[in-house]
Order: structure tokens, then sequence, then C-alpha cells
């Protein structure tokens, strides 16, 4: 036997693409010809001494004949170091050292002792056995666990490049993984509580109503006054993951390859807080070679907290216009555009202006108006524009620092906001992505909510997208209090939510 014939998979976004890997040997040349063809990166390219090593160290004799290895389709770059298992099975399966079937998708990189390593997108891998119909998996054993979520599959952890072989040439000779799913509504205990904050019932309202419609967030107020403390906490308050966010979720975070070791499923929706100074490659997605998923994808179905939001630049912060708007980022490479999903919560958090305190009564601003001017321009109108709710969070008064009051825990505020969510389940969405042909019906006003929302739109000027989430808002305070039609109060309570970034910003 000359030609001999593997599978694997190649991860593009977060969705893996069946790769078939073709292995050709032939007399005529020396043991050093490996060629390998099919668009493959550095990394695959020098798999020729992983590979050699690797046989040679499991007990196996390298050919001494020329060795072709084509990775098809030919016209998509592959990448990564996964190709190696299968690479080597090839060679041997050209040897006629193992009996291959079809039946069989491998991936994993090889050490030079033959001891397989984990590699990245192993639960996307899964899914692309699935809808290829091929009933069997082979991954490393660190990523069997996660690649076993994916039902009518078998998936088989391997250590060892002598494993597989075993397994080819004696079906039955090693158990598949089994992992049960895991009660993603169960919420983590380490998450501190709502009850631990005092003073800030302004702000705990308006946290409870964003995480009730996941509704974007911007919390302004002097150093010191809680605004990090607050938004550390909202991940406490947010539904628990179905199993479909989480599978997608963790497909994410598996591509990125910032999965724990030996992790399934996640169960809690993530929480990414990037330092100011990361890139828009690390925001957004992207950097050399293929595209990989940024922090707004990294905290797809759970919340972005960006600290200090003016200190981020500009030309960062505007890319998160897409995603906002759309819930996905789309990064365009030479032969492919990549897509990775991003339904996020922004919730931000700025000083007034850069000593942080312009308006505090008890202490004084040292910046002048042209400094905070500039300060705050950092953050572009469009961008406050698709950010939900304004919030003011003043320094904390010394009797409620003291006091005893603690004001609702976590626990209470978390069933509020599960029952708002169990009746916007029942619509088919959550209100901050209410679709524009049903927000009439879902956000009709009477007589005096007309009033009240024409006045605010006169008076403060806003914009129709800031009309249409003020809409979404009051739909989210109306269903928190269990109210089947938005009334005037509720759409008072939303426009308050939207006039502090028109005094800060005027």
């Amino acid at each position: 036997m000359a030609l001999f014939r593997t599978r694997s998979a190649a991860v593009y976004g977060i969705d893996a693409h069946l790769i078939d890997v073709e292995v050709d040997m032939y007399p005529g040349g020396s043991n050093r010809d490996f060629v390998t063809v099919g668009m493959p990166d550095t990394a695959i390219r020098e798999s020729r001494e992983r590979i050699k090593s690797a046989l040679s160290n499991s007990g196996f004799v390298y050919p001494s004949k020329s060795v072709t290895i084509n990775l098809a389709p030919a016209n998509v770059r592959k990448e990564g170091a996964g190709f190696d298992l299968p690479m080597a099975l090839g060679i041997l399966g050209a040897m006629g050292t193992v009996t291959y079937s079809d039946h069989f998708l491998v991936v994993g990189e090889l050490s030079l002792d033959g001891a397989v390593r984990a590699v990245r997108g192993a639960l996307s891998i899964a899914v692309c056995a699935r809808k290829q119909g091929i009933p069997n998996l082979i991954v490393p054993s660190e990523n069997a666990l996660e690649a076993a979520v994916v039902d009518g599959i078998k998936v088989y952890g391997v250590r060892h490049l002598g494993e597989v072989v075993g397994l080819f040439n004696r079906p039955g000779s090693l158990a598949p993984a089994s992992a049960a799913r895991p009660a993603t509504s169960s919420q983590p205990g380490d998450i501190p509580d709502f009850a631990d904050v005092r003073g800030q019932q302004t702000a705990k309202r308006a946290l409870e109503v964003a995480a009730a419609g996941s509704h974007n967030v911007l919390m302004v107020g002097p150093p010191g006054s809680g605004k990090t403390m607050l938004a550390r906490r909202l991940a406490g308050i947010l539904p628990p993951l179905g199993f479909e966010e989480a599978v997608e979720t963790t497909q994410v975070h598996s591509v990125a390859g910032v999965l724990p070791e030996g992790a399934g499923l996640l169960t809690r929706r993530p929480f990414r807080s990037p330092h100011h100074t990361v890139s828009d490659a690390g925001l957004i997605g992207g950097g050399a070679g293929m595209a990989r998923p940024g922090e707004v994808s990294l905290a797809h179905n759970g919340v972005l907290f960006l600290d200090e939001l003016p200190e981020f630049a500009r030309n960062v912060l505007e890319l998160l216009r897409q995603p906002l708007e759309e819930g996905s980022v789309s990064l365009a490479r030479a032969n492919m555009t990549l897509t990775f999903p991003a339904r996020i919560m922004l919730v931000a958090a700025m000083n007034p202006c850069p000593c942080g305190f312009f308006g505090d009564t008890t202490r004084e601003c040292r910046c002048t108006g042209a400094i905070i001017q500039r300060y705050l321009g950092k953050i572009s109108g469009p961008l406050l524009d698709r950010i939900d709710l304004h919030v003011e969070v003043p320094a904390v008064a010394y009797k409620e620092l003291r006091g005893r009051e603690s004001g609702a825990s976590s626990a209470e505020m978390s069933e509020r906001v599960q029952a708002a969510r169990a009746i916007q389940a029942a619509r088919g969405f959550t209100n901050a992505g209410i679709p524009s042909h049903h927000l009439r019906d879902l956000c009709a006003l009477e007589d005096a909510g007309e009033r009240t929302l024409e006045m605010a739109v006169r008076k403060m000027g806003l914009s129709a997208r800031a009309h249409d989430r003020i809409l979404k808002v009051a739909r989210t305070i109306a269903d928190l209090a269990a109210a089947p039609a938005v009334q005037a109060r509720h759409i008072a309570e939303a426009v308050q939510y939207r006039s502090l970034d028109r005094s800060y910003w005027s």
C-alpha cells in the first residue's frame, strides 16, 4: 500500500471544516524527502521532525521512502499542530502498519516521545464530525470531556500514539469518553453579593433593569464610589446559561485556547474585563495568521466590563459598534471572512473628568472646561447611543457607609430578573434585542406615556436610536413589575437613564 487517507478537521472562526489528509509514499528519494502541500502554515511544515521522532520513540519504523502529504481542500489555509496525529497515522497506514476506517476523525499534536498534546477547538471539531456523519472522534485526553458533550458520536481520548494504533487494529480496545451534561442552572457561589454594597440604590436598580433586559450600562462617578464593585456583582443576578448558550460559549473559549484543562461545558456566564491598553485585535479579534476571537467574543452570552472607559483608545472603542448592534464580529481575510458571536452586555465605568471630581460637592475639581471636554470627547455620540442606561454613581455618604441597611441581595434581585426574562422568553427575544417591527406593538403607549416620551425627545434632543432604546428599557421595567403594558411611570424611569449623558456631554 502506498496511498492512504485519514480525516481531520480545521477550525475557522468557531466552526470546524473537514480536512482529508492524503499520504503517498514512493521510492526514489532519501528518507529526508517529506513534503506537505495544501497551504500548510509553519507549524504544519515543521511536523516532519515531530512525526519522525514520535514514530521512532513509539516503536515504529520511519519509512525509507519519500513522503508527500496533501491537506485537502488545497485552497484553504491550514494552521496549527493538530494535524500531527492524522499525518502520522497516514504514514503508518501507507506502510500497512494500521488498517484505517473512514469512520474516524482524528486530531492531535504529537510530542517527540509520541505523547498526544491538547488542541484548540475540540468542541467545534466534535460538532463537525456529527454534521459529517462520522461516528467516531479521536482527540487528546485533555480535550475528551469537552468533545464528549456532543451527542451522536463516540469520543476517544488518547494519551499516546500507540493507543491510537491499538484502537485501529483492535476495535474496542479503548472505551469512549462519557460526559454528563452539567447542571447549567446552578449559579457559581464565589460571585460577591449585592447585599455587601452600602448605598447606591439607584445604581443597583439600574443594574437590575440591565440584567433583566440584557441592556448595556454606563456608570459615571468619582473614584471610590463603587463602580467596579457593582459591575463585578452583576454576574450573580444574570440568568443561568441554557445548554445551547453553554455550548456556543464553550466553543469560543475552546477556539481561543483559554478553556481550563480537562473542562467540559462552561456553566457560568463569562465576565471579561480587559485592560484599557488592549489593542483593536485584542478587543475585537484578529491577529496574525488565522484570526482568533477577542475579548468581545470571549464575553459572548456574558458581560464585557470596560473600566476607565475614556482611557481606551478611541479607535478601539469605535470598533464596538458592530458587535453592540449585530451581536457578532466579522473579520475579513484574504480568502475568507470569519464570524465570531458577540452577544454581550456592555458594562462601562468612568470618572466624570481626569481628576474624577467634576460635579462633586465635597471635593474641588481642578480640571478646566477644555480638559473635561477633551476627556469626554474620547467617547463618541454613536457609541453612547448604543448604551441603553447611563447611571450616576455618586460618592457614598458616611451615614450610608456605616449604616446597617444593605438593600436587596443578589438572590432577591436574581429572582426578579429571571421572572422578567421568562416573560421575554415567551416572546422569543430579550428586550434589548426587540426587532424594530415588533417595537410599536410591544411598547404601545397610552396618552400620558406618549406625552412623557415626546417631551423627553424634544427637550433632550435624543436620536431615533435613543428613542427606541428608551422604549426597550421601559418594556423591561414593565416586565419587572409584571405589567402587561408600558405605562407613563415606566417611560419616566427609562428617560432618567438617558439624561446623564446629556448633562455631561452637553
